[in-house]
């Protein structure tokens, strides 16, 4: 259910809506919660941004960048530095729409893994629905690894009964073998037609995603991989505020702590529990 300053919605026949909008509110509309919204605008905005989200997630999938592990990630040396640690840190003389528009554009030079592709989406979708002015002024000083992401997209987890298309989810195979820890999970963007992208799975049902992870469990493995209850989203309405009021300078924006844990393919909630903790340079296992 939607509601528009306490009214529930009714549809405009005006508004210009593309067909994945369109799906995207249906969604809204028959979901178990309250979507509540002070105008139009403000859900017309998170609207254009999930848009946004599943068009990213389907051009990385037509992209050729690789599935890989930190330890062999790679990118391209004109936009950005390739740390020991497997981010990727932009060049002071680069533009950061420029940086994020370069992986999809020279994809075959990139190699990450799906923690740090659900962050190249959401950075993707956003430079599409702010514009590449505002994109530049916010997200100076870019630095991709696992989930670390600039203060101002906002990113929060939670635990739901139901997910939207461009939420970001997580398939959880907690008997993943030793030998292969990066088929720990997977970060998954949920499309317009109920399937999944998950970098380095392509797009596929989520059946299809759980009996690829099953085949990487430990030998004699009972417990299947699963869709998990989390959720991952950025603040829509925290970009939408920048956006309305073009707020680029603040005197001083606190830095969210980069946690180097060298486990590829982790969910959000546990790179936060990392970061609570200060957990650093661990092996992956």
């Amino acid at each position: 259910m939607i509601q528009i300053s306490g009214v529930p919605l009714q549809l405009n026949e005006n508004w210009q809506l593309e067909s994945i909008e369109r799906t995207i509110i249906q969604h809204m509309l028959d979901a178990p919660v309250l979507y509540s919204y002070y105008s139009e605008g403000e859900l017309l905005f998170e609207v254009k941004v999930r848009k946004n989200m599943i068009k990213s997630a389907k051009a990385m999938d037509q992209g050729q960048a690789e599935f890989t592990t930190f330890e062999y990630a790679r990118c391209n040396p004109n936009y950005w530095q390739l740390t020991r640690q497997g981010g990727f840190l932009i060049r002071p003389d680069v533009q950061p729409a420029d940086a994020i528009l370069d992986i999809y554009r020279n994809s075959s030079l990139y190699g990450f893994e799906c923690a740090t592709a659900a962050v190249i989406i959401y950075y993707h979708a956003t430079l599409y629905s702010i514009g590449s002015n505002l994109f530049n002024a916010l997200f100076q000083n870019l630095y991709l690894y696992s989930w670390h992401t600039d203060p101002d997209l906002g990113i929060t987890t939670f635990h739901a009964n139901h997910f939207l298309p461009g939420d970001v989810v997580y398939i959880n195979n907690p008997d993943f073998h030793p030998n292969t820890p990066w088929f720990r999970g997977l970060n998954a963007v949920l499309l317009d037609d109920g399937r999944f992208f998950g970098h380095g799975f392509s797009i596929r049902t989520l059946e299809q995603m759980i009996e690829t992870l099953n085949e990487f469990r430990k030998p004699g493995s009972q417990q299947s991989a699963y869709l998990a209850t989390l959720v991952t989203r950025p603040s829509f309405n925290h970009l939408g505020s920048l956006v309305s009021q073009q707020t680029s300078h603040r005197a001083y924006k606190l830095q969210h702590p980069i946690v180097h844990h060298n486990e590829n393919s982790i969910s959000y909630v546990l790179y936060l529990y990392y970061l609570s903790n200060g957990i650093n340079e661990t092996e992956d296992k």
